[in-house]
């Protein structure tokens, strides 16, 4: 399988905090994921200056024509992405190329136009804490993933997300602040799959982390239909288990119940 990977790679990327993050850029970061792997051969790497003076990893019907999956980052200059890569991105997706977009490319020209609506949020960056919850064990996406993982700082993408309806719902983000967001949602578009996924903000490690990089890599196998590559190890509750936080709370009462059979028993 082919993959291209697309990032901006502008501003915000190219001071202090964003080379602390990623010195070689968050493109090569990604890349790195794959690495070694049997499945995935990253074909081309393009940033905005790319796009803007037509190198030779442009992104144009030519170069996307054997790119079975396209990666997309993009942050302060989405208006700058000529709109004839719009309409090639979107002519191969509707032909069968899957396409992932990570955070901030929810204002991208491409996921807009694909999905015919605003993808309006709320956000706030402040450095708190984000968990990622998997809602569809049964999705090859979160396979391997682990339940409720907790990366130490992003950025805060909160409801509504003025999206379309998703086919699937695959992972929800809480926040310290309280917030929550659909932080992993699934489309199609024609013959091609999309995959939205909402961490990485440019200035914190978010694609080190090791279920950022398993997410990312089951995605891209199946947004390029490849999901039997993917091993189903997601476990299901068969009964009610009761669980602990998995951050601190406040006891709110002396006295706590649990229900059993029917009727409330002290622990």
């Amino acid at each position: 399988m082919k993959l291209a990977i697309y990032n901006e790679y502008t501003r915000n990327q190219l001071h202090a905090a964003g080379k602390k993050a990623y010195a070689e850029g968050l493109h090569k970061e990604i890349a790195s994921i794959f690495d070694g792997s049997k499945d995935v051969e990253v074909k081309f790497l393009s940033t905005l200056k790319d796009l803007l003076e037509h190198t030779a990893n442009d992104i144009t019907a030519e170069t996307l024509a054997d790119v079975d999956v396209l990666i997309w980052w993009g942050h302060c200059d989405h208006d700058k992405v000529p709109d004839e890569v719009v309409d090639a991105v979107i002519k191969r997706v509707h032909e069968g190329m899957g396409i992932i977009f990570l955070h901030s490319a929810h204002f991208s020209k491409v996921i807009k136009k694909l999905l015919g609506t605003p993808c309006s949020l709320t956000w706030r960056e402040c450095g708190e804490a984000e968990r990622i919850w998997t809602a569809d064990v049964d999705h090859p996406i979160s396979q391997g993933v682990e339940q409720g993982f907790r990366l130490p700082h992003e950025e805060m993408y909160g409801e509504h997300f003025n999206i379309p309806k998703p086919d699937d719902v695959v992972f929800i983000g809480w926040y310290q602040g309280g917030d929550v967001f659909r932080s992993g949602v699934t489309f199609t578009r024609g013959e091609g799959r999309v995959f939205y996924f909402q961490p990485g903000h440019e200035t914190f490690p978010t694609y080190k982390n090791a279920n950022i990089r398993k997410i990312i890599n089951n995605a891209v196998l199946w947004c390029g239909k490849q999901e039997d590559k993917i091993a189903k190890v997601n476990k299901k509750y068969k009964d009610a288990p009761n669980v602990r936080p998995c951050e601190q709370v406040h006891k709110l009462f002396h006295h706590v119940g649990k229900v059993h059979h029917g009727k409330e028993v002290d622990e």
